[in-house]
């Protein structure tokens, strides 16, 4: 792993829920939190970062293989770009993005996106160097991820930065089809871009 400075998080409790997981996990180690009186060392914020990784890689895989290609391959409905206001699902990438916006909406300072070195809209690329750098590196070596602590304003952030490849067909061919793609020769497998998170360390 590719990493810049780390603080330590204090989360109380690991709970099944997606939601529930990232909430304790962002709060948990702010100050006052419940474990601070006790002077537990917790969870470093890469290996927080990692677990709602994992939580966002299984739900994509799930959408993507048992309803998307499977709704696909039986005739029933397809995913589209232009989906809103049709009779179809979604493109794995656009859930995933919608999910980060809900999320973001909740307030907890969570967030997490897809970006791409190659990007169909320019507000999908990196926002800045470090994302750059971090979307190189796991282009380079998916096994890889890319991490460190930002600030915006006055708060400290941890940032990761891990490896999205193409995982559907409805990935490749939106991508290879598409009229502002800027590379049209994607295969199944390829690292199309990548999931970054962030979350508050204060």
């Amino acid at each position: 792993m590719h990493q810049g400075g780390v603080a330590m998080f204090k989360p109380s409790l690991f709970k099944g829920t997606f939601i529930v997981v990232t909430t304790l996990v962002v709060f948990a180690g702010m100050p006052g939190g419940p474990n601070e009186s006790r002077g537990q060392a917790g969870v470093p914020p890469d290996k927080v970062a990692d677990y709602i990784h994992a939580v966002i890689e299984a739900d994509r895989t799930i959408y993507t293989t048992h309803i998307v290609d499977r709704m696909q391959r039986n005739g029933i409905v397809i995913a589209s770009e232009v989906w809103k206001g049709r009779a179809q699902l979604p493109l794995p990438a656009q859930m995933l993005l919608l999910s980060g916006l809900e999320v973001e909406a909740q307030g907890s300072g969570l967030k997490f996106r897809l970006a791409s070195l190659w990007p169909l809209e320019e507000k999908n690329g990196p926002a800045n160097d470090f994302e750059k750098a971090g979307l190189e590196v796991v282009a380079e070596d998916p096994s890889e991820s890319y991490s460190g602590t930002i600030t915006r304003g006055k708060l400290k952030y941890f940032k990761a930065i891990y490896a999205d490849r193409a995982v559907s067909p409805a990935c490749v061919e939106c991508h290879n089809g598409h009229l502002l793609s800027p590379k049209r020769d994607w295969k199944l497998g390829d690292v199309m871009g990548a999931i970054i998170i962030s979350f508050p360390l204060e």
